[in-house]
Formats: structure tokens, sequence, C-alpha cells
């Protein structure tokens, strides 16, 4: 009998922040979805916190004899200065595959560019709406990127990033102007150099 063909999802999330690292996660979900976690699924962006932290919660419970694989993987500010922040998506989607410890038969990525795996991709384009296993992903990246965004803003007080997990809301940008980037901050990111030498508003 033909073994069952493993299909990863792939998301990414904080692409557009101004501080921060860019997260990603890869799941793979069994064949037979119990209706209750399928409910819970949904695109990242739709949910409340309060379902995001629920479906996340049932995702971990699932792993193992549930049948739910997750990797993820993140590239750093430092990365994302070097290589652009297209590119460390790219990059962190592929470690968070990886991260699964054996490749899947296929990828199934949100939006248009494929990250260099070993294995088929396919690109959907709104696909963390459409695909239960990309919008599973896509809520392992937001709710694990916001949690390290909370973690950092007791370090750095002031720019919100426990409310606003670093973008560039009207209370970070004028913290930005005020007080100046952080090492996490995206320094070759516009609105951050301006911000930081003052000449835009907040």
């Amino acid at each position: 009998m033909r073994q069952q063909e493993r299909i990863a999802g792939i998301d990414e999330a904080g692409r557009g922040p101004l501080a921060g690292p860019v997260v990603a996660a890869a799941v793979i979900l069994p064949p037979a979805l119990p209706d209750a976690l399928g409910r819970l699924l949904a695109d990242s962006k739709t949910l409340s916190p309060a379902r995001r932290e629920a479906a996340f919660a049932a995702l971990l419970e699932a792993r193992g004899a549930g049948g739910v694989e997750i990797g993820v993987g993140a590239a750093s500010v430092a990365e994302i200065g070097r290589i652009n922040i297209l590119r460390a998506s790219l990059l962190a989607m592929r470690r968070a595959v990886l991260r699964l410890g054996t490749m899947p038969d296929l990828a199934l990525v949100d939006g248009n560019q494929p990250p260099p795996l070993a294995c088929a991709v396919r690109c959907i384009v709104g696909g963390d709406a459409s695909e239960k296993a990309i919008s599973a992903a896509s809520i392992v990246a937001k709710v694990l990127r916001d949690r390290a965004m909370a973690r950092l803003a007791v370090r750095h007080p002031g720019y919100g990033w426990e409310v606003n997990a670093g973008y560039g809301t009207a209370v970070h940008r004028a913290a930005l102007h005020a007080l100046g980037p952080t090492a996490h901050h995206r320094a070759g990111f516009g609105t951050v150099r301006q911000l930081a030498l003052g000449l835009g508003g907040a």
C-alpha cells in the first residue's frame, strides 16, 4: 500500500514590523484532521488572541500520537539587515521545514515566493485562509513571534512591543522618535532610519 503523502503548510509572521525577528512555521496535519482542531484553524490575522492561543495549544497537544508535526525557524534582525526581509523570510521558512526532522513530500507555501527546499513546493497566495496546514503554520508563527516580542518588551520598555509586536503603530513610532532605536530595530528599514534621525512624524 502506498504511504500517505506528507504535506507541510508553511507561513511566516513578522515581515512588516520595524523591530524583531521574522518567524516561520511548518506544520503537517494528519490525513484525518479531528473536527475540533479543524474548527480552530483559520488565517491567524483573522483570529482573536484568545482563539489563536487556543488553536496553538490544540496543535501542540496533537503532536506525536495526534499526527501533527511542527517545525519552527527564525531569521534574526542582523540577518534581515544583511540579506533583506524577503530572503530572511524564505530562510526562516527553510529552517522551519528542516526542523520537522524529515523532509515532507510537498510544501504548501503562503504567498508567491518559494523557499529553497529539497521537496516539491507549491505557492498559494492567500493560502493561510484556504489551506488548513498553512493556517496552522500561520498560527504557530504568529503566537511564537508575539511571545518573543513580549519578552523583548520587558527588556526594552516604552515601545509597546507587548501590544504591537514591533509593528509601526503610533505608540511605537513616537517611542522610536523619542528614545531612538534598539539593537532589535531593523535599521535598514527607512521608517526606522527616519524616526531615529527625527525626520519622520510620530
